[in-house]
């Protein structure tokens, strides 16, 4: 039994505990087996803390025998979080070798404290990118990730560390952080759920370099427990001044009343994803996931926003190579001789690109807002591809070949962290060479439970399977 506790549900884990089947430390130390088992080869870790852990399970389990004094609903579930969260005790690196390797790292982030509190057992800090600056993950300081439907595919990035560990069970919740798709692109190259939610819906705090683009989201094997980690993460903190003060949705609420009666948008190229470059098995993939929600008893309308000529892939770039900018120019010489030559020459476009292109970017991005604001109104849901392609080869720093200076390859996502929308991800098919692909739910602001709750109703009738290495322990 205590094999099968990873690969659990932490919904189905936390019920044992409480029918006293199962207690923190045995899915604590089945998690810890997991991470000796596949981590040489996944390399998804940048620290991990068994002690730590194991103490923090301990002192879950009592809190389950004495009963009805547990700290949350996921008291007791291990889990992940990305170098990129700063977390207390715990090495933040943000992938980069530019960083002080002794600290400090004194206090934690809204999220990482959100779930210390909720007793949730902490096994480590996954790997990322330096800075989180591609949607690959590998870095001079940690290496090259893999993805665990294949030894020697990306499992995507930034947080491909949480969903490779995530995905075999080293770990049973994951959280990651997204600036153009950095939790929903390696969620579906790496064939799990993922959200991320209305931008500062989760508080985040330090400020990313991405600013107003970046957000902090579950990556989880089931939706319910992404919905029970919002639960706990998605709550005020003064830390981040553009999270909500009243915020305390119930993300569990309605969860379980499906799709019949919403009118559900289609966009298969979301109206400027030229065709050509979205993988056959990917469009075909996606089409056969979009008549399940209409057999759920959705009504479908084929439909793209008219973006006026925006490109958001433009306005994206604008943003992210000058946020590059700002970032690099706060490094010494010294420091900026060992970081990623990628993120440099994204740097040196972003500081080149001048006043007026990165203010027509920022009007560029309040217009293409309203536009999906507009567009929204006519809809519950939006429902696209979540990536043009499967996984591709390790060391690449982007798709189709690229360098990754250009994040034009992940269309389908970095649209909403322009637009601040809540998006998730959930995988509906594997392609020809048997790896996962992403159906992408997209929902007006603030509407994340809705997300929440038609991607529960995707689940049900399509269940998430679990990559063949899983299965090897």
């Amino acid at each position: 039994m205590t094999a099968d506790l990873a690969m659990m549900p932490a919904h189905e884990l936390v019920k044992l505990y409480k029918a006293r089947k199962a207690s923190p430390v045995e899915a604590t130390k089945s998690a810890l087996a997991r991470v000796d088992a596949f981590n040489p080869q996944l390399n998804a870790f940048q620290h991990l803390d068994p002690d730590g852990a194991l103490r923090q399970a301990r002192a879950s389990e009592k809190r389950w025998k004495k009963g009805g004094k547990r700290l949350s609903d996921i008291d007791g579930v291990p889990l992940t979080i990305k170098d990129m969260v700063q977390t207390k005790g715990l090495p933040t690196r943000m992938g980069s070798l530019a960083t002080n390797p002794e600290g400090p790292w004194n206090a934690d982030a809204p999220a990482a404290q959100r779930l210390r509190e909720a007793g949730t057992v902490l096994l480590g800090k996954t790997t990322s990118p330096e800075y989180g600056w591609k949607g690959v993950t590998d870095s001079a300081l940690y290496g090259a990730t893999h993805n665990p439907w294949k030894i020697g595919r990306t499992p995507g990035g930034s947080s491909g560390g949480g969903t490779a560990a995530e995905a075999v069970g080293m770990g049973n919740l994951a959280v990651g952080t997204d600036g153009a798709g950095s939790v929903r692109i390696p969620c579906s190259f790496s064939g799990i759920f993922g959200l991320k939610p209305t931008q500062a819906r989760v508080p985040l705090w330090p400020p990313s370099a991405q600013g107003t683009l970046s957000h902090v989201g579950p990556m989880t094997r089931t939706v319910r427990d992404a919905a029970l980690m919002m639960n706990v993460m998605a709550r005020p903190d003064i830390r981040d001044p553009y999270a909500r003060p009243d915020d305390i949705e119930d993300y569990l609420k309605g969860f379980d009343k499906g799709v019949k009666g919403l009118k559900i948008a289609y966009s298969p190229n979301l109206g400027f994803v030229e065709r050509e470059k979205i993988d056959r098995d990917v469009a075909q993939a996606v089409d056969n996931a979009v008549k399940v929600f209409k057999t759920l008893g959705a009504r479908i309308v084929e439909d793209s926003p008219d973006l006026a000529g925006l490109d958001p892939r433009h306005i994206l770039n604008a943003h992210w190579q000058s946020n590059a900018a700002h970032l690099v120019k706060g490094f010494t010489a010294e420091q900026r001789a060992v970081m990623d030559p990628g993120l440099l020459k994204a740097a040196e476009f972003g500081a080149n690109l001048g006043q007026d292109a990165v203010v027509t970017a920022i009007h560029q991005r309040q217009a293409l807002s309203l536009i999906m604001n507009q567009f929204m109104a006519k809809y519950d849901l939006l429902l696209t591809p979540t990536m043009p392609m499967t996984a591709f080869a390790v060391n690449e720093n982007a798709a189709w070949g690229g360098d990754g200076v250009d994040i034009g390859w992940t269309p389908f996502t970095l649209t909403f962290n322009l637009t601040r929308q809540p998006a998730a991800t959930i995988p509906c098919g594997l392609d020809r060479e048997g790896l996962p692909i992403g159906l992408q739910i997209v929902g007006a602001h603030a509407c994340d439970a809705l997300v929440l709750r038609a991607a529960a109703a995707y689940e049900r009738v399509r269940p998430i399977p679990a990559p063949p290495m899983a299965h090897q322990i």
